[in-house]
């Protein structure tokens, strides 16, 4: 009878170890998916999440500007965001801190056509200009014409509901501020007329990140952030090292996007992912808030505290 007993007890302990449950994590992105998503879809693809134990679901958002508010309200985890826009929404009270960085560079800019009468900011007097959201992109273009000059009063600006590539090429405005610089281009290249753009951080726009990783505030020091930004940024290295692959790995996940537009923009994008998603520039954020504050778009700049965690 002990013998049985041992015999079963020996054959239990053989059986497979049933693998422990990955610990869920919901994203919403700030957009479709696309080539700004790379090491997001890297990393999905070639099962970084799960090696750090999570399951990741990526959602494309029904209305863009909605992802902060409902990670602020509780009902996901993390959102893509703007790192503008998250001294906005802290200002007016949402509980969100950024915890990572997904593109470590300005997208945004002033573009022109470049066969055009504009060579340089100065020659925006008395020109239009077309824009799609107010606020910080009306701050952006007062700082880069006050280096040229002029002031927003010099020039007539143009809601085109973003339609700004069409409305540039058409000719119903001069010019646009808030295009990306990794798309807006390719497109207007690949429709066959080449534009010139004016970059914000090299006209008196302090630099920014234009994609970050935020959370409620509640959650800054949950164990599953880290695990996460490690795998993003594995997906980040690895899309660096093997961009063609890379580009195979993505349109296959999303086949749809397999098109010249977002093959250039795929392109464009690379240099500009970070490779240190954890780390935190806390001078940028300082230079930042205060010049949000200068502009009039937030009461009084945050500590950097207040606004941003560097994680383990």
């Amino acid at each position: 009878m002990r013998a049985l007993a041992l015999a079963a007890g020996l054959a239990v302990a053989a059986l497979p170890t049933p693998a422990s449950a990955a610990d869920k994590l919901s994203v919403l992105l700030e957009w479709f998916v696309n080539p700004d998503h790379a090491p997001l879809v890297v990393a999905q693809e070639l099962g970084y999440f799960a090696d750090e134990g999570l399951e990741v679901e990526l959602t494309p958002p029904a209305d863009p500007s909605a992802p902060p508010r409902l990670v602020a309200a509780g009902q996901a985890d993390i959102a893509v965001h703007y790192q503008p826009n998250l001294y906005l929404d802290v200002d007016a009270g949402l509980p969100l801190v950024r915890f990572g960085t997904l593109v470590e560079t300005p997208l945004n800019t002033l573009t022109v056509l470049a066969d055009g009468p504009i060579k340089a900011l100065a020659d925006l007097k008395g020109k239009t200009v077309g824009f799609s959201v107010a606020g910080f992109e009306d701050a952006m273009l007062g700082q880069m014409l006050k280096g040229a000059g002029l002031s927003k009063d010099d020039v007539k600006l143009v809601n085109v509901n973003f339609s700004l590539s069409p409305s540039l090429i058409a000719g119903k405005v001069d010019a646009t501020i808030g295009g990306f610089r990794n798309f807006e281009l390719a497109q207007m290249h690949i429709e066959g007329h080449e534009g010139l753009a004016f970059y914000p951080e090299e006209h008196g726009v302090p630099a920014y990140d234009e994609l970050i990783f935020v959370t409620r505030t509640e959650l800054a020091a949950d164990p599953r952030l880290p695990r996460f930004l490690t795998a993003v940024e594995k997906g980040a290295i690895w899309l660096t090292n093997h961009p063609d692959e890379a580009w195979k790995l993505f349109v296959k996940a999303h086949p749809d996007l397999d098109d010249d537009l977002n093959r250039q923009a795929w392109a464009a994008t690379l240099p500009r992912f970070a490779k240190r998603p954890a780390a935190l520039d806390r001078g940028r954020y300082e230079r930042f808030g205060a010049f949000l504050r200068e502009q009039g778009l937030i009461r009084a700049a945050p500590a950097v505290d207040e606004i941003a965690v560097s994680l383990p």
